[in-house]
């Protein structure tokens, strides 16, 4: 295709426009009628489960945009992202997050060079200095062990590692690991974000980490010559070396605030931000929290799920089938929004990072060659875990404007409970809301059905779901490191709108 053409011009696009009226005939309560199709739209890898069953898609739907993924030439793309060709057009860049969690012994090159080697070299350092600080071989500047971690960044200096500790602050080893520790993050230039993040703390046992590549973000750096302030105040301007360290490629700026350029950590240009909580931005701050094996661990999730969208065809490729069904919802069937409904506390940071991965990555208005789009690119994403949604957004998601919603769901929970005297444990009630939600949305409630169950005629219109809405959902066998790498980097890879 040349670069000229847009997607939208082509046969492809065309065909699936059509499509559209054929779908519109359809009611999702006839399409789940039919077992063979459900079956076929279930798709399994390393324990986690996709059913898109309940997605407003037939086969042939799937088919079209099969087609429409090879006219744009995706796997040629993911192809070339791995590559490490500079698919970043805009920066001129590699885009190499899968090199941050790559096996020692793998090849990723950008520019001729294996970068493998260098990400291992880093996360070494980081090994190495996460041991220190967490065995109290690495004392502050009166010769107290470092317990607490504040980590200054933004963007994506900031919602990833946070989602990841939120969601590991749970996991019984994780938490085990953690004994003692404390992570926070500060993000907001609001003096009351710093206010939050060392309330409690003392100078003496608290480590900073600054992350910011050219260390210039203007928010980033204020919050670190906050913090600077904090420490010197109360240790002496000598402690901040002791006390602070950075996650950076400038060292000539590192060693101007008084960082020892030794306790800087490495990123590379072709790491996102959005991305980066596989490199040293989220890697330091969790290793020192948790030690550098549980992070291993969830870096090898996200390995695990890097492999599958690489060399998996697209019918039972996940992150490529999330991708496509997005497409389909916003630029086919004009559905503005997506709700993301974690049914697990742990993952209640999971929206807030996909609101920054998905929409800074496909809020677009032109294409890979700056030309204007004629169709929309991008979703609305929003979401809170399950059962809390229920009982603050769902009357619309059910009754008013349609929007396609991703449930997560977790088989095991992190902290189970029985309580006895009990019917259900408490997570067998939370799964049972996870299951019953997308069939609701899907059947919805005809007025006759709640005539026979004698609801007063005055009250039927205001009880009746259409149904009809698309979901679906993402199971998971548990909720530890491993697990979490996977989540993350399904939906790194799922972000495929740029390849169009």
């Amino acid at each position: 295709m040349a670069s000229s053409t847009l997607i939208c011009d082509t046969p492809q696009w065309k065909d699936l426009k059509a499509h559209v009226e054929d779908i519109k005939k359809t009611h999702l309560r006839d399409l789940m009628s039919d077992s063979d199709r459900c079956k076929s739209f279930i798709t399994e890898f390393d324990g986690i489960i996709l059913d898109y069953s309940r997605q407003r898609v037939i086969p042939p739907t799937l088919d079209k945009l099969f087609q429409l993924a090879e006219a744009a030439r995706l796997k040629e793309k993911i192809d070339s992202m791995y590559n490490g060709e500079k698919i970043n057009s805009t920066e001129n860049r590699s885009v190499l997050h899968v090199a941050l969690r790559a096996a020692r012994d793998k090849v990723i090159q950008s520019d001729g060079k294996n970068v493998v080697p260098d990400v291992w070299h880093v996360l070494d350092q980081i090994k190495e200095f996460s041991e220190r600080i967490r065995s109290g071989s690495w004392v502050g500047a009166t010769g107290k062990a470092l317990k607490d971690v504040v980590a200054v960044g933004i963007g994506g200096s900031f919602l990833g590692p946070l989602f990841v500790h939120t969601a590991l602050q749970t996991d019984p080893e994780a938490a085990e690991c953690a004994k003692g520790r404390q992570l926070r993050f500060l993000a907001n230039v609001d003096p009351i974000d710093v206010a939050r993040s060392i309330a409690g703390l003392n100078p003496e046992t608290t480590l900073v980490v600054v992350v910011s590549k050219t260390f210039t973000t203007a928010e980033t750096m204020l919050n670190a010559r906050t913090l600077r302030e904090w420490i010197s105040g109360a240790l002496g301007h000598q402690a901040v070396a002791k006390h602070m360290v950075a996650v950076s490629t400038n060292l000539t700026l590192v060693e101007k605030f008084g960082i020892d350029p030794a306790n800087a950590f490495a990123f590379w240009d072709w790491v996102g931000g959005r991305y980066s909580v596989c490199s040293a931005v989220g890697v330091l701050p969790l290793s020192l929290q948790y030690g550098f094996p549980i992070v291993q661990k969830f870096l090898n999730g996200a390995e695990s799920i890097d492999d599958h969208f690489h060399s998996t065809p697209f019918e039972k490729n996940i992150p490529v089938l999330l991708g496509l069904l997005s497409v389909w919802n916003v630029s086919f069937l004009g559905y503005p929004a997506r709700a993301i409904l974690p049914y697990s506390q742990a993952l209640e940071k999971f929206a807030p990072h996909i609101q920054q991965v998905s929409m800074e990555s496909n809020g677009k208005g032109v294409s890979i060659d700056g030309i204007p789009l004629t169709f929309e690119t991008g979703e609305i994403d929003f979401g809170e875990p399950g059962t809390n949604g229920q009982h603050s957004f769902y009357q619309l998601i059910h009754q008013g404007r349609i929007i396609p919603c991703d449930f997560i769901g977790v088989m095991r929970s992190q902290q189970p409970i029985y309580l006895k005297g009990e019917v259900v444990s408490n997570h067998d009630e939370l799964m049972s809301n996870f299951f019953a939600q997308p069939d609701a949305l899907a059947y919805g409630k005809a007025a006759e059905q709640l005539f026979n169950e004698k609801v007063p005629n005055h009250l039927i219109p205001h009880k009746t779901f259409l149904g009809n809405r698309p979901s679906l959902s993402l199971l998971l066998p548990t909720l530890n490191a491993y697990n979490i790498g996977q989540v993350c980097a399904n939906i790194y890879q799922k972000n495929i709108y740029k390849y169009f």
